[in-house]
């Protein structure tokens, strides 16, 4: 064989190695890992939480704000949902990975770069487990711990709440709304620019007298005010149509005075029969001030369970770099999550300093500390005044008689004074 046709068979065998290693390089965007050497073989958990942090309740919470019980409880429920099978070829990415991962991401707001490095796994495969185990999340949590009264006794129970813990009478629930800032991308839809120009999609939530999701809508697009959101949440019309069922106009406790089951809202929502917002304007009478007062303490719940969600889930530090729709399930996880760690870790996932809250013995009103964590992904809707219907001004009127004389409480004129000064 002359010396030119080896060296041509050398270059043809050095064209074949690199164009396969080129194929090879390629397939690392899969779905499932290759199975690592058998002596080096390691979960990704005992990696990021490895066993010494697994057996201390505080180092795990940092980490995931689960303890070990509650993390094992979760796993068991979600691993239906998010297992995937190995093949004969490959280990797939287990369900214990895959929660760990999750709850890290929501939890630190690292991002999935970041992630891919700590656990071994491709981008592109974290971006496609994140959302699934998020949907599997609120698919699992959101129906036990996400969900409206179903009877008019279970109602009359979150009103006996609201008037034991923040003296307002007749209340099932008060309501608020939070833009969601998403990371613009070259492909944003119009429709999500919000009026402040950022990218983002509509949070809604009604939220009882505990700090509790009752019910969360989120995917309106950001240009809507409260309001045009709250004309498209299928809330509006089960209370319309009293689908839900929510008792009948009864007395005001200890009194004669009647009134319907409210929700409280504020300035950018529609005035309703069953809706209350405070009296509009500068020029207020003691008697509506004091129902303002009353009103804005009550409806406090809302903004300190945001407050809550932003401080504990740090992905909503800053805009989230996703698509609206893995935003979506990202707040229904965040939220169903939210309500789990209030029932069964109220004092560590939320502790009383973390809330806004009133003195009201020494006039003082408390900064809660969730204001000074970073939540630039959550910001207000916009406000849009509207008029008050005579049906919901009358009711408005019922109870600003009654916060004025039989509800009236010792301390309401000089902290609605400290209200007043501080707008």
């Amino acid at each position: 064989m002359s010396e030119s046709s080896s060296s041509d068979d050398a270059v043809a065998v050095t064209t074949f190695l690199l164009a396969y290693r080129k194929f090879r390089r390629k397939r690392k965007d899969r779905c499932i890992r290759p199975s690592p050497n058998k002596k080096e073989k390691k979960t990704v958990k005992s990696t990021i939480l490895p066993e010494p942090r697994l057996k201390d309740t505080d180092s795990m919470r940092q980490c995931i704000h689960l303890n070990r019980e509650q993390y094992h409880d979760l796993l068991q429920l979600m691993t239906p949902h998010i297992k995937k099978e190995d093949t004969h070829m490959k280990d797939a990415v287990t369900a214990d990975e895959r929660l760990t991962l999750t709850l890290r991401y929501l939890t630190t707001g690292e991002t999935q770069s970041s992630l891919a490095r700590q656990f071994r796994l491709s981008r592109s495969l974290i971006s496609k487990i994140i959302p699934e185990v998020c949907h599997a999340i609120h698919y699992v949590l959101g129906a036990k711990y996400v969900k409206l009264p179903s009877s008019e006794d279970e109602w009359r129970q979150i009103a006996s709440d609201f008037f034991t813990e923040w003296n307002y009478p007749m209340c099932i629930g008060a309501l608020g709304g939070k833009c969601v800032l998403i990371a613009r991308s070259q492909n944003s839809d119009s429709e999500y620019y919000d009026y402040k120009g950022h990218f983002s999609t509509m949070m809604m939530a009604l939220v009882d007298a505990n700090y509790n999701f009752m019910y969360v809508h989120v995917g309106a697009c950001g240009k809507e005010s409260d309001g045009g959101v709250w004309d498209h949440c299928s809330l509006k019309k089960e209370l319309e149509n009293n689908d839900i069922r929510i008792p009948q106009p009864e007395n005001i406790p200890f009194t004669d005075r009647q009134s319907p089951y409210v929700i409280l809202g504020d300035d950018a929502f529609p005035s309703k029969s069953y809706l209350m917002k405070p009296y509009e304007g500068y020029d207020l009478t003691h008697e509506q001030i004091i129902f303002n007062y009353r009103l804005s303490r009550a409806k406090r719940v809302s903004e300190n369970a945001f407050g809550i969600l932003a401080a504990r889930f740090q992905i909503f530090n800053k805009p989230i770099n996703t698509s609206p729709q893995n935003v979506k399930d990202i707040v229904l996880a965040t939220a169903a999550l939210h309500n789990f760690l209030r029932h069964d870790s109220e004092d560590t996932y939320s502790p009383s300093d973390l809330l806004d809250r009133e003195d009201v013995n020494n006039c003082r009103l408390q900064r809660g500390q969730w204001h000074y964590y970073p939540h630039n992904a959550l910001e207000g809707l916009q406000a849009v005044p509207r008029g008050l219907m005579e049906t919901a001004k009358s009711v408005q009127d019922t109870f600003k008689d009654y916060f004025n004389m039989e509800g009236k409480v010792s301390w309401q004129d000089d902290m609605a004074l400290l209200h007043a000064l501080m707008e």
